[in-house]
């Protein structure tokens, strides 16, 4: 049964987490329906593909009810949700590729993205855009962006020294300035065309 109406849930939203504790599976199944959509779209910061961002989702939910009875209701429930689902994501990354500790190459000081390019370009753009970028680079820019970690956490999640992480972070913004920059003046050449 897809649900389209989601209005009812999140007023019982305390009522399905207090059944999904007791292990009620019709709760679970619409806590899932609910928070999937939206947990789908973190997954995908943080994975290669789409396979592996079901993976981490299916991994992120399988701890989010293991851990349930641990929420407190003293916060977003959805933001609990979605830190259970990027820390999924990050063992994943952790246990696949070999962490390396990198020299830190100095922060780039390179011009900073047009505000006018972003603008033009679909989120869909930029999010391709940002899943194109080698892995570990894609983790710390998601993590520092999206999900607002500091340069010291995001080197404590990854293993990683703070210079690796503010390196990581640099090299990241300058492929994504040079990619978009090159998409951008596609665009422009396909709109004069």
């Amino acid at each position: 049964m897809i649900l389209t109406n989601f209005e009812w849930i999140l007023k019982d939203l305390r009522q399905l987490i207090i059944d999904s504790v007791a292990g009620k599976s019709k709760a679970q199944a619409q806590l899932y329906q609910y928070l999937a959509p939206k947990m789908y779209g973190v997954c995908l910061r943080y994975s290669k593909d789409e396979t592996e961002a079901e993976d981490n989702l299916q991994e992120g939910f399988l701890k989010v009810f293991e851990k349930i009875g641990s929420f407190r209701h003293e916060g977003s429930f959805e933001g609990w949700v979605r830190r259970i689902m990027v820390n999924a994501a990050l063992e994943r990354y952790r246990k696949n590729h070999l962490m390396h500790p990198v020299e830190d190459m100095g922060v780039f000081d390179g011009p900073e993205l047009n505000e006018q390019i972003i603008s033009e370009m679909s989120a869909k753009d930029l999010m391709k855009i940002i899943n194109e970028l080698p892995p570990r680079y894609r983790m710390v820019f998601n993590l520092y962006v999206f999900e607002g970690f500091n340069h010291k956490e995001i080197a404590e999640e990854m293993k990683i020294s703070v210079g690796t992480s503010k390196s990581n972070l640099a090299r990241a913004r300058a492929i994504l300035q040079d990619k978009v920059v090159k998409v951008f003046g596609e665009i422009a050449n396909n709109y004069s065309a």
